[in-house]
């Protein structure tokens, strides 16, 4: 049982990608793969498989590497955890990295980007930074 899903997505990603894997398999979530279609919508992950029926979905995620076989995602980091969450207004939303990277909302309207949520000025709890 893992108490924190989001956490244990982004490690995997983490450690898969640092290990060179060409995919990575974890046990399926709404929430894991709305995360993965919102990375793979931005071009951090390839792409992204739900796979099997009932309790023993899986969730597949391809990742991208460069020419040099440099990952794509030079750091993820997550933000709000279970024990201290954080939420944004629209407005009080940061950039990260300058607007080179991308961050991952919870909002009454669903999970978003950092630039949708902006656009339709919807705040939430912030999940997570990629860049």
């Amino acid at each position: 049982m893992n108490t924190d899903p989001i956490a244990d997505l982004l490690a995997r990603i983490r450690n898969g990608q640092k290990a060179g894997h060409a995919s990575i398999t974890l046990p399926a979530s709404k929430i894991k793969a709305r995360v993965a279609e919102l990375l793979a919508s931005e071009g951090y992950v390839g792409d992204v498989k739900l796979e099997g029926t009932g309790p023993r979905r899986t969730l597949t995620i391809g990742l991208r590497y460069d020419k040099g076989h440099k990952g794509v995602i030079d750091g993820i980091k997550r933000v709000s955890s279970p024990g201290m969450r954080v939420y944004k207004r629209s407005t009080d939303l940061p950039p990260v990295r300058e607007g080179l990277g991308l961050a991952i909302l919870s909002t009454s309207k669903g999970l978003m980007t950092d630039k949708q949520a902006r656009d339709q000025k919807v705040g939430g709890e912030l999940l997570l930074q990629i860049w």
